[in-house]
C-alpha cells in the first residue's frame, strides 16, 4: 500500500515522503496513529502542491540572499566603541552589533547568528567577517571598529 508519511517514522521515512509499506503495517500501525494517511488522488495532489511550494520558498529565498549578499559584499561597516588607554575597547564588539549595523548602513536584515567573527573583537581595526546568508551564499564584510566621538 502506498502512504504519505505525515509524520518522521523511524525506519519508514521522513515527512512528506511517499512510501510502499505492507497494508497490514499501514492499516494497523501508520494510519491509526494518524503518522500517514493513504496515497489517494486527492492526497497525491496535495503532496505535489506542498512539493512546488517548498521549491518556489526555496528560490525565493536564495533570490533574497543573493539580493542581499549584492548590497553589503565587500563593503565596510563602520562601528563605534568606547576603549581605555592603549586603544583596548570595555567589552568587545559583538555579532548583534555588527547585525545591527549592517541593517542600519545597508538596509540589509541580517539574523546576529549568521555573522562569524574572526574572534573577539577587542581592538580598534578593521575585521573581516563572514555573513551566512543562505547554505550556499556566504558575503564577505569589514567591520571597522572606530572610537566613539561625543
Amino acid at each position: 500500500m502506498k502512504v504519505i508519511l505525515l509524520q518522521d517514522v523511524k525506519g519508514s521515512g521522513k515527512k512528506g515522503e511517499l512510501i510502499e509499506v505492507s497494508d497490514g503495517y499501514a492499516r494497523n500501525f501508520l494510519l491509526p496513529r494518524k503518522l500517514a494517511k493513504e496515497a489517494n488522488a486527492q492526497a497525491m495532489n496535495e503532496l505535489k502542491n506542498a512539493e512546488e511550494a517548498k521549491a518556489f520558498r526555496a528560490k525565493t529565498e536564495l533570490e533574497n540572499a543573493q539580493k542581499v549578499k549584492q548590497t553589503i559584499e565587500g563593503k565596510s561597516v563602520k562601528l563605534t566603541a568606547t576603549a581605555g588607554q592603549g586603544g583596548k575597547l570595555f567589552g568587545s564588539v559583538t555579532a548583534k552589533e555588527i547585525a545591527e549595523a549592517i541593517k542600519k548602513q545597508f538596509g540589509a536584515d541580517v539574523d546576529k547568528r549568521k555573522v562569524e567573527l574572526p574572534g573577539d573583537i577587542k581592538a580598534f581595526g578593521t575585521y573581516e567577517c563572514e555573513v551566512k546568508l543562505h547554505p550556499s551564499v556566504t558575503a564577505k564584510v569589514f567591520a571597522v571598529v572606530g572610537e566613539k566621538t561625543e
